[in-house]
């Protein structure tokens, strides 16, 4: 009797002892696959607004009824950050706050206007629930429409000029400074940036 515990002892020990083995074989592993996963910036998805183009100018009125340009060039010669966001959109929701202190980060350098399409009442409790008095927020389905926007939160950049000079599909801050870095860069998006760099390396 006591041998047969003793032999199950040490059968349950191996069976630990190679279960552990395997854990550290997959984190490792994933070590492995997460160094070379490239930083990824916020996704392109194909629409009617193209970088490198002007994109076409819309005047419109805020919920708090402040008329605001959007594409064009603007009077005050910022850049502007534009949000497509709507009330039922569960990660726009989330992104909202990131987006507030982002605003407020920055106010310097460019203007954040968020974009909704939907029930006037919805948009204005979306506001009140998240802090966002100061930041303009325009109800317009044209904009939306006309710049091809079909999947939410999405994002687009357009500078001093009048020109989109990134875009893309958003859900963090990390996303939303992409488009800035793709600015400053000179590339459409990180992602072109990455493709770019590793022709590079292959040349």
């Amino acid at each position: 009797m006591l041998e047969a515990v003793i032999v199950s002892q040490l059968i349950l020990w191996l069976a630990v002892l190679g279960l552990a083995a395997t854990v550290f074989a997959l984190a490792r592993q994933i070590g492995v696959l997460h160094e070379r996963v490239a930083p990824v910036g916020a996704l392109i998805t194909q629409n009617t607004a193209e970088i490198g183009e002007a994109a076409q100018s819309f005047e419109v009125v805020d919920l708090a009824g402040r008329k605001i340009q959007i594409g064009g060039r603007p009077k005050n010669g910022r850049s502007q950050f534009l949000l497509f966001v709507s009330p039922s959109c569960p990660v726009c929701k989330k992104l909202l706050g990131v987006a507030r202190s982002f605003a407020r980060a920055e106010r310097g350098a460019l203007d954040l206007v968020l974009v909704g399409d939907g029930d006037r009442a919805e948009h204005e409790a979306l506001v009140k629930e998240h802090g966002l008095e100061g930041i303009p927020l325009v109800i317009s389905p044209v904009v939306g429409m006309t710049y091809g926007i079909g999947k939410l939160p999405y994002a687009m950049l357009i500078d001093a000029e009048g020109v989109v000079r990134s875009k893309g599909l958003v859900n963090s801050r990390e996303h939303l400074e992409s488009l800035l870095t793709a600015q400053e860069s000179g590339f459409a998006s990180i992602q072109d940036f990455m493709e770019s760099k590793s022709r590079g390396a292959a040349a």
